[in-house]
């Protein structure tokens, strides 16, 4: 049995996430008030349950940082971290690029896919288009959905229905855990 990372960490409610995401999106509005012909790429653990963010979350987001910024760097891409949070809601880190969304999205996608660990993150791509910003999705690039990493079926489908428990989402990442650093 794999021992649990979720055990330590602060609660987080839902008008907790959801302050949270309000803050996202101001984020984004003043990067591109900044940078309006730059592409954004938001990057942030997808983690059930009320645990948020401990130590170990931490370790995993800085593990999975390290790949994506590789994988950037391997395929050429100009970017700057423009910001960083570590918040009790979770880590997240606000890219700024010059390269083209559609580049930017195809490298995020090459990333959620590398392993395991990288499954664990959203790398979402955004860019403002007149006074819209907009998000450039895989369905944008004629793509599949994302899985879910415990049954292969479309991700949404399985949070929508509920299908599987927080604890076995838990335990797969305390898995995950395990495995990238034991």
């Amino acid at each position: 049995m794999v021992k649990s990372i979720f055990t330590e960490g602060q609660k987080q409610d839902i008008l907790a996430v959801l302050a949270d995401k309000d803050k996202r999106v101001d984020m984004q509005k003043q990067l591109f008030r900044q940078f309006p012909n730059k592409t954004l790429l938001d990057v942030k653990l997808n983690i059930p349950g009320p645990i948020k963010n401990n130590c170990y979350l931490e370790q995993l987001f800085s593990a999975g940082i390290t790949n994506l910024e590789t994988i950037m760097q391997a395929h050429r891409l100009s970017f700057q971290l423009a910001e960083s949070w570590d918040k009790p809601t979770g880590c997240e880190n606000f890219y700024l690029l010059s390269n083209d969304a559609t580049e930017v999205k195809q490298t995020a996608i090459e990333f959620e896919k590398q392993s395991k660990l990288t499954r664990l993150f959203d790398a979402d791509v955004l860019v403002k288009t007149g006074q819209t910003v907009g998000i450039i999705s895989r369905s944008t690039l004629k793509l599949p959905s994302r899985t879910c990493f415990l049954c292969n079926r479309p991700a949404k489908e399985c949070a929508r229905a509920r299908s599987h428990t927080v604890d076995e989402l838990q335990n797969y990442i305390s898995k995950i855990f395990g495995e990238v650093f034991n």
